[in-house]
C-alpha cells in the first residue's frame, strides 16, 4: 500500500517546540509492504520546511528537514536483533498498531540541525567579526580565575 500527501504542521507539537515556527504542512510518502522475508515494512520520507534563529547573527531563516526511512515493527525490542540491518526497530503498542505521526515527528526531530546558521555567504555577520585564534587584549590582560588552583597544587 502507498501513500502521498500531507500532515499539517499543526500536528506536529514536539517538532514546533523544537524550531522558531513552523512554516508548511510535511510533505510525506510512506509505502507499506511485506518483504521477500515476510517482515512487515514501513518505507518512506518526508519533508517541511521550519524557521529557526541564526545562532551566528540572531535573524531567521528558513530551512528544510528532508528525511528517509525504513522501519520494521516488532512488538518488543527482543525482536530488534534479528531484523536485517536496512531495517530500524519500530515497537508497535499494546493493540499492534504502529502511530505513524509519531513516527514521522520523530525522524524530523532527528534532521534538525545541532546549531542552527545561515550558509556563511548569507549570513549577515562577516568573518572579520568572528573572533579566532588569540584574544583581544582587554581580555587577555584580565587576571585568570583558576591561578589559585595552581597555588593549591603547588602546596
Amino acid at each position: 500500500m502507498d501513500y502521498e500527501g500531507y500532515i499539517s504542521g499543526k500536528l506536529l507539537k514536539r517538532l514546533g517546540e523544537s524550531v522558531c515556527n513552523v512554516l508548511t504542512d510535511a510533505q510525506v510518502t510512506l509505502s507499506l509492504y511485506i518483504d521477500p522475508q515476510r517482515l512487515t515494512v514501513i518505507k518512506g520520507s518526508a519533508k517541511i520546511d521550519v524557521e529557526f534563529d541564526c545562532q551566528r547573527c540572531d535573524n531567521p531563516f528558513t530551512h528544510t528537514l528532508d528525511c528517509s526511512f525504513c522501519f520494521s515493527p516488532v512488538s518488543n525490542m527482543d525482536q530488534a536483533d534479528i531484523l536485517p540491518e536496512i531495517y530500524e526497530p519500530i515497537e508497535v503498542n499494546e493493540f499492534g498498531e504502529v502511530n505513524l505521526l509519531d513516527m514521522i515527528e520523530d525522524e524530523l526531530i532527528l534532521e534538525l540541525p545541532l546549531v542552527p546558521m545561515h550558509s556563511e555567504e548569507h549570513c549577515e555577520v562577516s568573518v572579520s567579526e568572528r573572533i579566532f585564534g588569540e584574544l583581544p587584549e582587554e581580555l587577555a590582560s584580565k587576571p585568570n580565575p583558576f591561578a589559585v588552583l595552581a597555588n593549591l597544587k603547588k602546596n
